[in-house]
């Protein structure tokens, strides 16, 4: 046998070795993937700490579609946090009257096959999503007018924000069925439409007054917020609008089945 056949022929004994091993890990691959859950039903909790867990309560579900993809949707309830400090010595908060709202959110990932060692829903992903909340908020407050004079002022606030972008995420399966999900980095772009009604008897200074303080209130709520809105203003009928920068970060406890 000549040295150039001898060289072909270990060549392509590895080049068949290589494809050996290759289907064969591609097998086990799917073989896991068969036998694994693909259903997990989840619970965030990181808007409920921030948020907390009276208003805010967002369920999940994540569907695995192949060894290497799975798309997620979550729904639920939402609320802004309890007002507490305002700036303006002439309003002050009374009560609230309503607070409620809603999330809805969904995303595709990509688990990376080169960076995993399981199949997913195991490891780490990649992938767009796409984001809805909507806030509705009242408000009674007290208007000092001056030292010997007050009125009741009402305020109707509603607050939305629809945010598309792109994630980088980790989640962990543990005994099977206990998962730890956690958006890691999610930059997006975001549109923010804030509405302020406000009954009772102002000057027009007085009413963008209430309203810049409003605006404040919910910059102090939502991280990055005030980079969104500092600088933005309400227009005659009360309406903010304006697009910036927006991103994502959640952490999930799940159940897979």
């Amino acid at each position: 046998m000549s040295s150039k056949t001898f060289i072909r022929s270990i060549i392509l004994l590895m080049v068949l070795l290589y494809s050996n091993i290759a289907y064969n890990q591609q097998a086990n691959a799917d073989s896991m993937w068969k036998k694994s859950y693909k259903n997990i039903v989840r619970y965030n909790l990181s808007g409920a700490l921030l948020f907390g867990a009276d208003k805010y309560v967002i369920f999940g579900y994540e569907r695995v579609v192949n060894p290497h993809q799975s798309f997620s949707v979550n729904f639920g309830t939402v609320g802004l946090p309890k007002f507490v400090s305002i700036n303006t010595d002439s309003f002050s908060i009374q009560k609230d009257l309503k607070n409620n709202g809603f999330n809805v959110s969904a995303d595709y990932r990509f688990y990376l096959a080169n960076e995993n060692r399981y199949s997913a829903p195991h490891g780490v992903y990649i992938g767009p999503y796409v984001s809805y909340n909507h806030f509705d908020r009242n408000n009674d407050w007290e208007f000092q007018q001056s030292s010997s004079s007050q009125k009741l002022i009402s305020t109707e606030t509603q607050f939305n924000i629809f945010t598309a972008g792109a994630e980088l995420g980790y989640q962990f399966v543990f005994w099977k069925r206990l998962t730890l999900d956690m958006v890691l980095i999610g930059p997006g772009v975001s549109t923010y439409n804030l509405k302020t009604k406000i009954e009772g008897d102002l000057t027009d200074e007085e009413r963008q007054n209430l309203r810049d303080a409003l605006k404040q209130l919910i910059s102090q709520k939502f991280p990055g917020m005030n980079y969104a809105l500092s600088d933005k203003e309400f227009n005659a009928n009360g309406v903010l609008n304006t697009t910036s920068v927006g991103f994502r970060y959640l952490v999930h406890i799940g159940f897979a089945f």
